[in-house]
This record gives structure tokens, sequence and C-alpha cells, in this order.
């Protein structure tokens, strides 16, 4: 079971992340304790597997990166392992991952790739295919991004985007 001050940390570990030299110190302040407990309980919430992972959002847009695509390729079953580990590999693919197919869509495994301009990423995918020699592919440009958050647990129905 959580605590409630285990789900206090939980909370402020899915806010921006301070950008200073001791930032479990300011996190540990808000939810009212030291920073080696707070980071102890970080790392036993870790250990217990109450939660998986922390790591950083890149806001790639903020970043120079203004194109993104979906490319979804149709990979040989026998082939999907190998295929997947060296697209996942590239430095610009964020998302690589297998999808079920379907009659009228039979590509089985999705990129997604962020580049600077369309051209760069229809280069990307360029190098991709020839890397992999998949050859039949579809892209899809992204028009529009409409929600860049992760899910919030343990908060106020507003604070949680809902």
């Amino acid at each position: 079971m959580l605590t409630n001050l285990d789900k206090e940390i939980i909370k402020v570990l899915q806010e921006d992340f301070p950008l200073c030299e001791e930032p479990y110190k300011i996190l540990a302040e808000k939810v009212g304790i030291g920073e080696e407990e707070f980071i102890q309980r970080v790392q036993n919430l870790l250990a217990e597997k109450k939660i998986r992972k922390m790591g950083a959002v890149l806001r790639h847009r903020a970043a120079g990166f203004k194109a993104n695509a979906l490319c979804a390729w149709q990979v040989s079953t026998e082939n999907l392992d190998e295929v997947a580990k060296i697209m996942s590999n590239h430095p610009a693919v964020s998302h690589c991952y297998e999808r079920t197919t379907a009659p009228n869509w039979t590509y089985n495994l999705y990129t997604m790739i962020h580049a600077k301009s369309r051209e760069e990423c229809d280069s990307i995918i360029s190098e991709l295919s020839e890397l992999t020699g998949v050859k039949n592919f579809q892209i899809m440009y992204s028009k529009k991004e409409w929600k860049k958050t992760g899910m919030k647990y343990f908060c106020e129905q507003e604070a949680c985007n809902v």
C-alpha cells in the first residue's frame, strides 16, 4: 500500500523537475521531509515496483524538432526482432513498437521519428529502409500536437488535465 507521503512524493515527481544543483532537496521541501529521506523513499518505491521509472520528457518542438512522422512498416515476422532493434537504436527514433495488422492495413512495426524538417524525416526513413531492407512503409506526418503530458496520479481533477 502507498502511504499518504508516498502519494505526495509521486505527485511532486510528476511536476517539472527543478533545474538546479539540488533538485531533490527542493522536491523534498515540497513534501515536508529531508532530502536523504526523499531519495530513500524514491529508491524504495522503485525497488518495490510501485513506480517503474523516472525520466526526462523532451519537449521536441521547443528543442527545434519541428517535423514528426509516424512511419508504419510492413516487416516479415521472421525479421521483426532484428529490424526493430536496428530502427529503435537510431537516434532520431523515439518510439518503436509492434502492432497487430488488419486486412486492409498490413503494417506491423511503427516508428516515431523527430527531425528539424520533413525533408530530414524523409532522409531518416530512407536510411532506415536501406539499413533494414524494408521497402513497404507509410509515412504519417504530425499536423498538430494536441497533448504533451504524461499520466498524473493522486491529484485533483483540474490538475490532472482530465
